[in-house]
This record gives structure tokens, sequence and C-alpha cells, in this order.
């Protein structure tokens, strides 16, 4: 077996896996999982835990006790 030969045998396994991959994408069993994961961006905000502090609230009380208006 030549070189040329292991290339083509590379190229086949490479072509069966992307067409492969391409079928699994796009097969109706995955759709309500892809479905799903497009839709996480406009989740609700209660549906994730709130990472924030309380901090926050102070900080800007203090920053307009000193002039800052852009809070």
């Amino acid at each position: 077996m030549d070189i040329g030969t292991l290339r083509g045998i590379i190229t086949a396994i490479l072509l069966v896996s992307f067409v492969g991959l391409i079928g699994w994408a796009y097969s109706k069993r995955r759709r309500p999982d892809f479905d799903e994961a497009a839709n996480l961006p406009f989740a609700d905000e209660e549906e994730w835990p709130q990472q924030r502090d309380s901090s926050g609230a102070e900080n800007a009380a203090s920053r307009q006790e000193k002039g800052d208006s852009n809070t």
C-alpha cells in the first residue's frame, strides 16, 4: 500500500464521518433538543439563580451621595 492509497482511505473515512455528523445534526430525533438549546438565550431570568450580591445598591447610593449622576 502506497501513500496515495492511504490518503484515499483517510479521505473516505473523513467523508463518511462528515456525512454521518450532518445526518445526526439534522435528524428528526434531535430537533427538540436543538430547539430547546436555540431558545436558551431567551429564557427568563427567573429560571436562573441570581449570582449578584446586594452590595451593588449600596455602591450606587454612595455614588449618588458623592454627586455622581451616572447611576
